[in-house]
């Protein structure tokens, strides 16, 4: 298994490089931005460990150019950064999956084994979960010919609900995913945010996709009339 790490400090990278040599991987080291782009398109890899703060071009130009030039590697974000939407904006760009510093070595080699085993297929530019499509790149939702306005943490949520469709996630798992790592408040949160979705995604096109599994979370379903056509009511604009 060869894996990329592109990260500027050195003697962290030098550990990553050290351990994973360690578990059988086959590792290349970039400290910069540039010469990680040049790398992560130019070979092939089965995984790509990036940071986000890179000298020369940071991460999140590097994962947007990587994924424009079509090269679907699986990547890990890693990286100090822990604001509100971080997580989100890299998900948006493209990442699939993401772990903050610092850093248990053991957990990192298990993501990257897990997100290896899925392998890397092509993805689309816009996400679609039966009539209802997500643009990362334009952050624009579309529920048929309907362009539905939402907010940065709804919009985080579906993005998060889209990427997972047709499974359960839980509560705790939507909090890991969309909110802050920091966020100490109550789970109920989700709730009130998913209730939020509905009145926007579900309601005013008399569906029901975003669907409560009572004791687990919530799963997003495809609907059954794939263009939506009925006009929206409320929480939607044309």
């Amino acid at each position: 298994m060869r894996v990329l790490v592109v990260e500027d400090e050195k003697k962290l990278a030098e550990s990553i490089r050290v351990g994973l040599r360690q578990e059988d991987f086959v590792v290349d080291v970039c400290n910069d931005g540039v010469s990680g782009l040049w790398s992560a398109t130019e070979n092939g890899y089965d995984a790509i460990v990036l940071d986000i703060m890179l000298p020369r071009l940071n991460g999140y130009d590097v994962l947007k150019e990587i994924r424009r030039r079509k090269v679907w590697t699986p990547v890990l974000m890693l990286t100090a950064k822990d604001g509100d939407y971080d997580q989100t904006d890299a998900f948006d760009l493209g990442a699939d999956d993401y772990l903050t510093k610092p850093f248990s070595f053991i957990v990192l080699v298990a993501r990257l084994r897990a997100l290896i085993r899925r392998g890397t297929p092509e993805r689309p530019n816009v996400v679609a979960v039966g009539s209802l499509r997500l643009d990362p790149a334009k952050r624009r939702v579309h529920r048929g010919q309907h362009e539905i306005t939402l907010t940065a943490r709804e919009y985080g949520l579906l993005s998060y609900l889209m990427r997972h469709s047709g499974d359960i996630v839980t509560k705790g798992e939507i909090l890991d995913n969309v909110w802050d790592s920091s966020f100490d408040g109550s789970e109920n949160v989700v709730e009130v945010y998913i209730s939020y979705l509905r009145k926007k995604i579900d309601i005013p096109f008399g569906l029901r996709t975003l669907i409560t599994v009572r004791g687990m979370g919530y799963r997003l379903m495809a609907d059954e009339s794939e263009d939506a056509e009925q006009a929206p009511t409320a929480g939607a604009t044309s």
